[in-house]
């Protein structure tokens, strides 16, 4: 038998400590990272970065630290899939994203066939939950919640007035839209325009010619922020005063730069704003550090990556099924974004939507405020 020296020891325990502390856990990030939805992709982004900074600052992951990698999938489904298999080739275990609904969907078969689990900060369409996969999640509601409450809100306050409801075609812009328009029917409200545009399109003067014929007060916008935005400036270049009810898919200030002076006025769902929570505050003062605004879904993001890491220290184990099993068991996590709790689909017990008006700030910029 070989015997060491108390000197080889010292060397041998200081090399295994080292290899120790070194180890990583690879987590993906999904998003637009570029493209027309890359404002929401950099909020992924930074929220996941700051989130692993801080956690890998605290001690990682059960005494692993985070490595983060990328994926840019242009909110193109099968961009998306390829980032999925990039992912898990590279060793990812967890991932963060994708935004887009028709993006997070297909990507999460891939990533459930190899062991990886998705928290997705931003894709609300119900399917994505809806189907039984063992590693779905999201920290963001659902389209039959948040078109519940633009159907609902109306129906009663705007009692009376043509609606006419339009979306992009898109797993989420119609799966919102059509939401709404259940909810609002169920409440006796018939729409007097129903139409599909094309996700890209750039010229909508025939969408609005049939939104003026349609004499419609409000336009109920099931999409995302670029093409809502041309909507708003086209109606109002051709002296149409309709206003856009849009939702989380416009929550972004890029949404009034393409718009102009038109959004003001703007009603929009959203969860109330989780820049005003007091778990926030620490956080925000870092991004603030960093000249980043963490609108919408950035917080989101912060957030499940959070919980991945509080799951995995519960479960003791960094096994992606081990640490599903822990989210699923109904108890909340604490986040940024307060506590978070999930059910047996994968989905937030405490889904909550608000109408936000687009408005004019005293420095002239035209952004969203909770009502």
């Amino acid at each position: 038998m070989r015997h060491l020296s108390l000197p080889a020891l010292a060397v041998a325990a200081a090399l295994a400590f080292s290899t120790a502390a070194e180890a990583q856990i690879k987590v993906g990030v999904g998003g637009p990272l570029t493209g027309p939805n890359a404002a929401f992709g950099a909020q992924i982004k930074n929220g996941a970065e700051q989130a692993a900074a801080d956690i890998n600052a605290a001690g990682g992951i059960n005494g692993q630290k985070i490595e983060l990698s990328f994926g840019d999938d242009v909110s193109d489904p099968k961009q998306g899939v390829s980032v999925a298999n990039k992912f898990v080739a590279d060793g990812v275990k967890f991932v963060i994203g994708h935004f887009n609904s028709g993006v997070s969907i297909p990507s999460s078969d891939v990533l459930a066939e190899n062991g990886v689990l998705q928290v997705t900060p931003a894709s609300t369409n119900p399917k994505y939950t809806e189907r039984g996969l063992w590693n779905t999640f999201r920290t963001c509601g659902r389209d039959d919640q948040q078109g519940g409450v633009a159907g609902d809100f109306i129906a009663a306050a705007l009692k009376g007035k043509k609606i006419a409801v339009v979306h992009d075609k898109t797993t989420y812009g119609k799966g919102l839209a059509d939401e709404t328009k259940k909810a609002m029917n169920a409440k006796g409200v018939s729409e007097v325009l129903y139409e599909g545009v094309n996700a890209g399109e750039k010229d909508f003067s025939a969408l609005v010619g049939k939104i003026k014929a349609s004499a419609a007060d409000y336009v109920y916008w099931g999409g995302l922020h670029t093409e809502g935005g041309l909507i708003v400036r086209q109606m109002r270049d051709q002296g149409v005063k309709s206003v856009l009810i849009g939702a989380d898919g416009i929550a972004t200030e890029e949404f009034a730069a393409i718009a102009g002076p038109g959004a003001e006025g703007t009603l929009m769902t959203f969860a109330p704003d989780p820049q005003k929570r007091p778990e926030a505050q620490a956080v925000l003062k870092k991004f603030e550090e960093k000249k980043f605004k963490p609108e919408a879904y950035t917080l989101y993001s912060y957030a499940g990556l959070q919980i991945v890491a509080a799951a995995a220290a519960e479960a003791k184990s960094l096994d992606p099924k081990k640490v599903a099993e822990t989210m699923r068991a109904g108890k909340p996590f604490k986040t940024v974004i307060g506590d978070i709790a999930f059910d047996k689909k994968g989905d937030i017990t405490r889904p909550d939507y608000v109408m936000y008006t687009w408005k004019k700030g005293a420095d002239g910029k035209i952004t969203y405020v909770q009502n």
